[in-house]
């Protein structure tokens, strides 16, 4: 109310409360108060209030740029500079003493900038920029001169923030000179890449967005001739936030804050070409602005080197793992756009950084180093392939090394090592970064043969593998990844002689090293060296191929020691098809050098076993990895196969394949059943040679037509199961798509049930007409009962899906005849899985089959209500209780199966009886029911007859 009246009310009626109310305000101490909203309008009434001590009158010494028109603006670098257009008066017409209390006011709104909300100092902003603009040209400037030291080192990132915002509001309005930028530019510059460190986190990305609005309040604010001086800097300032900044937000400010400039300056180097390249959606996606866009814009020579420094100084160091990764990958990129300048400057910057002290910044160095090494390799390579080699002008990657360089290469490991630094949390970082150094060193060809730091780092990958049980499992992976890519690269380039072989030595104590490991009790340690013999090139492999293949067999296979190392048997099979894939195939080759005919049944032994791997812990089914990973694995090696030697595929191995991948693809989740079905695809549209012996190969590709291999969502069950449900009538997969389907049927996902029981019932219905595709449905349905009888994982689901296919009437072309085989059958096997059962769920799920086999004609609706009757003296009373209420909706359903007589009898019982009560009560019950119903009653039986 109060703001409200100084904003309405005239001037002289307010100047004798102004200073009053100032006073109060001051006293309150309104920037201590935590309500945000308070202080937001306590700044507010404060700028009220010195509004009222000022003339309503515009500024006539502000700055007023001229030219407006964009395409004039976008012509100017081509055109001869004009007169500018602008006016700054000397001073105002009428001349007025300022109230001292102006300076209260000021000196409240600048107080309010460093507040720690965003809407105080954004309107602290707006305050200063309307006072200013009444104040005269001297007093304006001392103003600004304050602003300036918010941006001082010693300010927090608030006082930073607030700053760029009144700035901006005083460049927007005019208020801020020219003579003024040569002061706020530097600032500026450093706010475009303020970024302080707050624990595990960083704080400055709303500083970093306020300075993008400087700019942007610039561009319209000056004519090109003021900014002309300070373009280059602003230009490459915007350009790397744009590409490199952490915040989308930054990102997309820096963008449009770049594109006004080049509307309304015209001046920036390649404008139109930046701002098609970096518009506001391309810089939403990181990943595409540190690898791509920085390439392209890095090709203009105004901005290579800027790039690559800011990289280098701010970025590589930066808190954010994933931002130091970016940023070497980028520096990779760039580095042939300046080599000498890498080579010469920022290669030796680097080098010291790299065994410093700080854990980030010797993070990023490390990769920067490997990065840029093989940046700087591959751009040799290429020129020696160019025109330059039919000069004779060869260029070999130590061209661009200096023996220091190449020195300080090798003396990162050694320096780390020495110093202990690969243990404890900070050798979760610095293993893979040296992983990754001795990866790109080697496939930089580095002249380091012979050298005794191949030891030092085939030590160090040896390390890394058997320490990984010692690290957290965020870091396992890639510590992982990153030792077997480097052990790969290291044998490739260090361990093969002129002859193309390796040491007898060397191999046999290699791989007899790793073919142990494998075997160890811990399954971090079996993972990683499982992927480090797949990993090996054939030299190493050659001879010794059986071997291997025993040795990951062991890992691979359940045992009962080790059955919970389902991560160890993904990553074995992983290894299989690596090794296949690198000895090759030859039909009647050596079986220790080759994939031939005397181990491929062996290989495909090894990998179909993880298949049938439903391996469940705390984690969940952690055995759908390893069907993952053998399905993938049984792909690799089928195609490589087909692509060499296709008489080697048997038609036993493809049905058995091709079987089990449709068993995958009908199954409940959602990911591994895309998998299946992408895989299953694959290997039936390949046509490199097309994959022989695959069954019903013309039916499954009407069924899954070419065209839309791609379209097909096999995430979304309603896409994917009316599909597969199709193979159901094929003899060679019904069995193991009704397998799959079981689980998803009588599963608890909503959408997966949904989709799955309205596929098979409508697939039930097209065949109810059909009794030999009837007979020859239930036949399998019992096999698959009899197959997973007591195997929870199969049997309860299977329970929940007859329980659906008896309500829907799948069966109905059975019930009309008496005692039919089906009905007995699934009657016997319902009572032997939940013989002596106390799992709940699963006796929950066989009194509703029961219910519905009520349905069958026969002796068999006496043998159902007995088994019926049996449970309703169950031991468990919710199992009591549970028998009574379906019973009872039972013989609302199916009342032909009582006399009417005494339906309304039995019907009082089930209801009335307290299921709950003592078990010789219940029994009373529960006989008497049975001789109204003549239903023979369960007999008891002693414990020493049982």
């Amino acid at each position: 109310m109060q703001a409200q009246l100084f904003k309405h009310g005239k001037r002289d009626d307010c100047l004798p409360y102004a200073s009053t109310v100032l006073e109060c305000l001051d006293n309150c101490k309104l920037s201590e108060s935590n309500q945000t909203l308070l202080r937001k309008l306590g700044v507010k009434l404060v700028q009220r209030l010195g509004l009222t001590f000022l003339k309503p009158k515009v500024a006539k010494w502000r700055y007023q740029r001229g030219c407006r028109s964009l395409a004039a603006n976008l012509q100017f670098s081509a055109q001869v500079p004009v007169v500018q257009n602008l006016v700054i008066a000397a001073a105002d017409e009428e001349e007025y003493d300022i109230p001292g209390e102006v300076e209260n006011v000021i000196e409240q709104l600048l107080i309010g900038l460093k507040d720690k909300d965003t809407i105080v100092r954004w309107s602290a902003a707006k305050g200063i920029g309307r006072i200013t603009g009444r104040l005269p040209k001297e007093l304006a400037d001392d103003v600004v001169g304050s602003l300036l030291d918010c941006f001082s080192f010693q300010e927090t990132d608030n006082s930073w923030h607030g700053g760029c915002l009144a700035l901006a509001e005083l460049g927007r309005r005019g208020l801020l000179l020219p003579s003024r930028i040569t002061d706020v530019v530097p600032v500026i510059l450093k706010a475009l890449t303020y970024d302080e460190k707050r624990g595990a986190c960083s704080v400055g990305s709303n500083v970093r967005d306020a300075a993008c609005y400087v700019c942007w309040a610039f561009a319209r604010a000056y004519d090109p001739l003021e900014l002309k001086p300070f373009v280059n800097q602003i230009s490459s300032a915007l350009v790397i936030a744009a590409v490199f900044d952490r915040d989308i937000n930054c990102r997309r400010a820096a963008s449009a804050a770049f594109q006004e400039n080049v509307g309304r300056q015209g001046t920036f180097p390649h404008g139109i070409d930046i701002v098609t390249a970096a518009d506001y959606f391309a810089v939403g996606n990181r990943v595409n602005c540190f690898l791509n866009i920085s390439m392209y814009i890095a090709s203009f020579p105004e901005y290579t080197q800027s790039m690559i420094d800011h990289l280098v100084n701010m970025k590589i160091n930066h808190w954010d793992g994933v931002i130091r990764e970016l940023s070497t990958k980028a520096l990779h990129n760039l580095a042939p756009q300046i080599p000498e300048y890498m080579t010469n400057v920022v290669l030796p910057r680097l080098l010291p950084l790299a065994v410093g002290t700080d854990l980030h910044t010797r993070h990023g160095a490390i990769l920067a180093c490997a990065e840029i090494t093989h940046a700087l390799y591959k751009l040799a390579a290429e020129n020696n392939r160019g025109p330059e080699l039919r000069k004779g002008n060869k260029r070999s990657v130590t061209n661009y090394f200096n023996e220091k360089s190449l020195e300080g290469l090798k003396q990162i490991h050694l320096e780390l090592c020495s110093r202990q630094l690969y243990r404890g949390l900070g050798g979760e970082l610095m293993r893979p970064a040296v992983c990754t150094l001795i990866e790109k060193l080697s496939l930089s060809k580095m002249p380091f043969r012979e050298d005794p730091i191949i030891d030092g780092w085939q030590w160090l990958i040896n390390d890394s593998l058997r320490s990984l049980p010692l690290v957290s499992s965020t870091a396992r992976q890639q510590i992982k990844e990153a030792a077997v890519s480097a052990l790969a690269a290291l044998c490739n380039e260090y361990y093969i002689n002129e002859q193309r072989e390796a040491s007898p030595a060397l191999q046999g104590e290699l791989l007899q090293q790793y073919i142990s490991e494998l075997q160890n009790t811990e399954e971090m340690i079996r993972c990683g060296f499982s992927l480090a013999l797949g990993a090996l090139p054939r030299f190493l492999l050659k001879g010794k191929l059986q071997q291997v293949l025993e040795g990951l067999k062991k890992v691979i296979c359940i045992s009962h020691k080790d059955v919970s190392f389902a991560e160890s048997r993904r990553d074995g099979l992983k290894a299989t098809a690596k090794v296949c894939q690198t000895v090759g195939v030859k039909r009647n080759g050596p079986q220790d050098e080759f994939v031939c005919k005397d181990n491929v049944v062996q290989i495909y032994t090894m990998l179909l076993s993880g298949m049938s791997d439903y391996t469940t812990d705390s984690r969940g089914d952690v055995g759908a990895w390893v069907r993952e990973a053998a399905m993938t694995s049984l792909m690799e090696v089928t195609l490589l196969l087909v692509q060499n030697d296709p008489e080697l595929l048997d038609a036993n191995i493809c049905k058995q394949i091709m079987c089990c991948v449709a068993q995958q693809s009908a199954e409940k989740i959602d990911r591994f059943r895309a998998h299946a079905g992408s895989v299953f695809l694959s290997l039936l549209n390949f046509d490199n040679p097309p994959i022989p012996h695959i069954p019903h190969r013309e039916e499954l590709e009407r069924i899954f037509p070419r065209s839309e291999a791609v379209t097909l969502n096999w995430n979304a069950p309603s896409q994917a199961f009316p599909r597969i449900t199709q193979l159901l009538g094929l003899p060679a997969y019904q069995y193991y798509v009704l397998l799959g389907l079981t689980v998803s049927v009588g599963g608890l996902t909503e959408t997966t049930v949904r989709y799955s029981a309205q596929s098979l019932f409508d697939y039930m219905k097209k065949i109810q007409n059909d009794l030999g595709a009837m007979n020859n449905f239930c036949e399998t349905l019992l096999q698959v009962f009899e197959d997973n009888l007591l195997n929870d994982r199969v049997s309860v689901p299977l329970l929940k899906m007859l329980d659906q296919m008896l309500a829907n009437g799948c069966f109905d072309i059975f019930t009309a005849e008496e005692n039919h085989p089906f009905s007995l059958k699934l009657l016997t096997l319902c009572k032997e899985e939940i013989k002596k059962s106390k799992d709940i769920q699963k006796l929950r799920s066989s009194i509703a089959v029961f219910c519905g086999m009520i349905q069958f004609q026969g002796d068999m609706r006496k043998k159902v209500l007995f088994q019926l009757f049996l449970l309703l003296c169950h031991p468990f009373p919710v199992i009591r209780k549970t028998t009574a209420s379906q019973v009872y909706e039972m013989l609302i359903t199916y009342s032909d199966i009582v006399d009417p007589d005494i339906l309304d009898e039995v019907m009082t019982v089930l209801s009335d009886t307290d299921w709950d009560a003592e078990l010789p009560l219940v029994r009373e019950k529960r006989n008497y029911l049975c001789d109204l119903m003549k239903v023979p009653k369960p007999q008891l039986v002693s414990k020493s007859a049982a």
